[in-house]
């Protein structure tokens, strides 16, 4: 059964949805029913880690390659932080090289998803966030991480656009997708997966 890395933060373990509900394991079930073999991916993510975060947990944890596919979905928290875009660049760049080394130098077999703009929640609205400045800081981050994709090879996949569509679809906590919402990115995501399984 090919394998699966899912690399990531709040959004790849879907915080505040049941486990069923995260878009990782809605696309593993998407590309099951449509006769596409995968194996349950194995998830190095938690809530609330940026990308330095990542490579941390990524160096505690018990990793396999080669893997068939790698996503990853990183950059929220930096922007979160306030950190500066240009440094996003250097440490994004760093993941992704990480991420295609681990699914045995094939870049075609990486898909990395957009950071959603959690400036359209209601979490954002109840705290006076300059909901704006959220979006441009987004952009900004996601223009990096997609000029970085395509100077490697890498599929990219936005699913901000789909986040600033539907703002009303968000969990209890108010910040975070709603498993509707996560279907909606699987959706997105599995023409990438899909390629890069054929790959």
């Amino acid at each position: 059964m090919p394998t699966w890395l899912a690399l990531g933060d709040s959004y790849t373990i879907g915080e505040a949805v049941a486990a069923h509900e995260r878009w990782p394991a809605v696309l593993a079930q998407r590309l099951r029913q449509a006769g596409v073999p995968l194996d349950a991916p194995q998830l190095v993510a938690v809530t609330g880690w940026t990308t330095d975060e990542l490579v941390q947990g990524m160096d505690a944890a018990t990793l396999a390659p080669r893997y068939e596919l790698v996503t990853l979905q990183i950059g929220v928290n930096n922007q979160y932080r306030g950190r500066p875009a240009e440094d996003y660049r250097g440490e994004f760049a760093g993941l992704l090289a990480r991420a295609i080394a681990l699914a045995g130098g094939r870049a075609a077999r990486v898909v990395v998803a957009s950071i959603p703009d959690w400036g359209v929640t209601r979490f954002a609205a109840e705290q006076g966030r300059d909901r704006a400045r959220i979006a441009e800081e987004l952009d900004a981050y996601n223009a990096i991480a997609g000029d970085t994709c395509r100077r490697a090879g890498v599929r990219f996949v936005d699913v901000t656009a789909i986040s600033r569509r539907h703002p009303e679809l968000l969990a209890d906590d108010g910040l975070h997708p709603s498993a509707a919402q996560y279907a909606l990115w699987a959706a997105a995501i599995e023409p990438a997966a899909r390629a890069a399984l054929r790959s």
